[in-house]
């Protein structure tokens, strides 16, 4: 039955063509974006910065609300509706939005790596995606099978579709779905479906489409409940990643391993992080994870 690993990992992202970090220290962090390059607040970089040179585009200055606020200065031309960028063969739009990141999140390429190796071997995998934002894991995903893309956000479900059409991948088996998370895949169990695999990235706080409020202390736990009822023998992987929150990463290993007995498989759990490019790059530590595999 399923074993809890207690050693935790870490999954290490790189530099990919349209993507670095440059350097990181003092509290931010300097990432290049195709040709553009940018500063945002890092807390966990608590070292001094290796480059001297950190020109960039665009910076990020946080308010003095430790859960908000802030705002872009930008020191070069940056195109306000966003510009192209590539992950292996998908294709997505970029943008600085007004909650400091850039429309993705470059740290989950080596969790679209992994999935995507978890069902390279079973032909048109059922595979779900909640809290999907603009859609660069779905479009990874459906080269595996058929996906389900659910989440609150009407703007970002619309991006998400843009993005499959910017990758030629619009004909793709991609249930598109403005919903919220809990409500949706609770009306899955309902419906008795199942699936291969799923991958949730909740926020620490966050409202439906219809006012839903989720809180991650309160609501994981029922979530997690649901998602496994939609998992069976034959499932080859979770993959949950927690961003911004005072918890520890064998806590929500502990959360899985509760809800996944019974099972077949391994629960693993650790940091995700991004390593610097250069000579010497240190690795940059961004969110926490626990992931439940069942291989072949």
């Amino acid at each position: 039955m399923v074993e809890l690993a207690n050693q935790p990992l870490v999954m290490e992202g790189s530099a990919w063509a349209d993507y670095g970090l440059v350097d990181s220290g003092h509290g931010r962090k300097l990432e290049r974006y195709g040709s553009y390059r940018f500063i945002r607040p890092e807390p966990q970089a608590m070292w001094a910065p290796r480059l001297s040179d950190w020109s960039a585009h665009g910076e990020f200055v946080p308010g003095s609300d430790e859960d908000g606020g802030g705002r872009w200065h930008f020191t070069g031309d940056v195109p306000p509706q966003g510009w192209e960028l590539a992950w292996n063969e998908v294709k997505f739009t970029a943008q600085c939005t007004p909650f400091r990141h850039l429309g993705f999140f470059p740290d989950m390429a080596p969790v679209w790596d992994w999935m995507r190796g978890m069902v390279a071997d079973k032909p048109d995998a059922t595979t779900m995606n909640l809290f999907g934002y603009t859609g660069v894991g779905s479009l990874a995903l459906s080269q595996c099978g058929p996906v389900t893309h659910v989440d609150a956000s009407k703007k970002s479900v619309a991006q998400a579709r843009d993005n499959a059409a910017l990758s030629g991948m619009e004909d793709r088996p991609i249930r598109w779905l403005v919903d919220d998370a809990s409500k949706f895949t609770a009306h899955e169990v309902r419906r008795e479906n199942r699936y291969d695999g799923i991958i949730l990235d909740p926020p620490k706080f966050g409202r439906g489409p219809k006012n839903e409020t989720w809180r991650l202390e309160e609501s994981l736990p029922g979530l997690i409940g649901d998602c496994r009822q939609l998992l069976d023998a034959d499932s080859r992987f979770l993959f949950l990643t927690a961003y911004a929150v005072r918890m520890s990463s064998l806590a929500i290993g502990g959360l899985l391993a509760e809800a996944f007995e019974g099972l077949p498989g391994t629960i693993e759990h650790g940091e995700l992080a991004v390593r610097e490019e250069g000579v010497g790059g240190r690795l940059l530590p961004t969110a926490i994870f626990a992931r439940w595999s069942n291989p072949a």
